[in-house]
C-alpha cells in the first residue's frame, strides 16, 4: 500500500498524542463472554486518507471497519474475512476485509454517495435500503485442502451496521452477540475519537467457562451484560476525552471480573504493491498484453480498490 498522508497538521499532531491504536482482548463471567474493545482513532483517520473520504463516507466505511476489526478475534488459525454490506439505497453498501495477521482494508461500493440535502443527524437509514449483510471466511487450512470458503448470509434489518451485524450473528451463527461502533468529529469535521466494542456469549457446548449455568442463571446473567454493555458511553467521545480501554473494561463490566487475555495491534492496511500488480499483468495471454501494450496509456495506471493506491506500470515492464 502507498500510504496517503494526512495533510491536516493540527489532526496529526493531535493524533500522536493519544494512545495507541489497539484491540483489548478479554472474557468474563468465567468465561462465559468473550469480548475486545478497540480504540481505532489512528486506524479510522488512515482509512480516510488512503480513500480521500467525505464525512459521511468515513462515517459509513469507519464503523465497518471498526466492526471488522473486531472480528480478528473470532478467527481460528490463519483465516481472511470479508464483511459485505449491500443495499438499494443511496449508499449501496460496502466490502471489507479484515485478516487474522492484524489487518483491514475496503472501500465502499458508492463514493460520493449522493446527497439530496446537508447531513443532518447520523441515522443511516435514509441511505441504506433493503438488502443482505454476509461473512465469508477464508481459513488458510481449507483452502490448502481445496474446501470452499464458508459463507453466511443474512437479510438487513435495522439499516444500521452494528445493529444488523448483531441480528447477523444471532440469525446466521446462532450466537448471542453485540458490536457497538462511535467516530466522532470535531467543528471541522476531522475525526477525533473512534472505536469499537464487542462481546460474544460462548457456546453452551464446547464452551471455556467452568461454571455451569441452568436456564434462568445463563438468562438472567446475559441480561445483565446486556444492560451493562448498552450503557457503554458513545466511544468516540470516550477517545476524543482521552479514555482508555480498561476504564471501560474494568469498570462497566466489573460485576462479571473481566480477564486480559491479548493486546493487538490492529491497522487499516493493504498488502498491494506494484510488484503484485505487475506479476498478475505477466500472467495475462500474450495476445491481451500485447493489445495492452497497443491501446493502453504508457504507463498504465492502475488503482487498488481497497485502498485507493496509485500504481504506474510501464508498459514495456509486461
Amino acid at each position: 500500500m502507498i500510504y496517503a498522508p494526512i495533510e491536516d497538521t493540527a489532526l496529526q499532531q493531535y493524533l500522536d498524542t493519544l494512545e495507541k491504536d489497539e484491540l483489548h482482548i478479554f472474557t468474563a463471567g468465567d468465561g462465559l463472554f468473550r469480548g475486545g474493545l478497540f480504540h481505532g482513532t489512528r486506524f479510522v483517520n488512515r482509512m480516510r486518507a488512503q480513500h480521500r473520504l467525505g464525512i459521511l463516507e468515513t462515517f459509513i466505511l469507519g464503523q465497518a471497519s471498526l466492526c471488522a476489526a473486531l472480528m480478528i478475534q473470532t478467527m481460528k488459525g490463519r483465516e481472511t474475512l470479508q464483511f459485505r454490506y449491500e443495499t438499494d439505497g443511496p449508499a449501496v453498501g460496502f466490502s471489507v476485509e479484515a485478516d487474522s495477521t492484524g489487518f483491514v482494508r475496503g472501500y465502499l461500493l458508492q463514493n460520493p454517495i449522493p446527497l439530496t440535502a446537508p447531513l443532518e443527524s447520523w441515522d443511516l437509514r435514509p441511505f441504506f435500503g433493503n438488502g443482505t449483510i454476509s461473512l465469508t471466511r477464508f481459513p488458510e487450512a481449507a483452502q490448502s485442502k481445496g474446501l470452499q470458503p464458508q459463507r453466511g448470509i443474512a437479510e438487513i434489518k435495522y439499516r444500521d451496521i452494528a445493529k444488523d451485524l448483531t441480528w447477523y450473528f444471532q440469525q446466521s451463527e446462532q450466537l448471542a452477540t453485540a458490536f457497538n461502533t462511535g467516530i466522532k468529529f470535531d467543528k471541522q469535521g476531522a475525526v477525533v475519537g473512534a472505536g469499537g466494542f464487542f462481546i460474544q456469549r460462548m457456546p453452551a457446548e464446547g464452551g471455556r467457562f467452568q461454571k455451569q449455568y441452568d436456564p434462568e442463571e445463563l438468562d438472567d446473567i446475559t441480561k445483565r451484560m446486556e444492560r451493562a454493555f448498552s450503557a457503554c458511553p458513545s466511544l468516540g467521545e470516550w477517545f476524543s476525552e482521552g479514555g482508555t480501554c480498561e476504564d471501560i473494561i474494568f469498570g462497566l463490566l466489573r460485576e462479571f471480573d473481566p480477564k486480559p487475555v491479548a493486546v493487538r495491534s490492529i491497522r487499516f492496511d493493504c498488502p498491494c504493491s506494484q510488484g503484485y500488480y505487475l506479476q498478475a499483468l505477466k500472467k495475462l495471454p500474450k495476445t491481451e498484453r500485447e493489445n495492452l501494450k497497443q491501446t493502453a496509456d504508457n504507463p498504465l495506471e492502475i488503482v487498488c480498490r481497497n485502498c485507493s493506491s496509485l500504481y504506474r506500470i510501464p508498459l514495456q515492464d509486461i
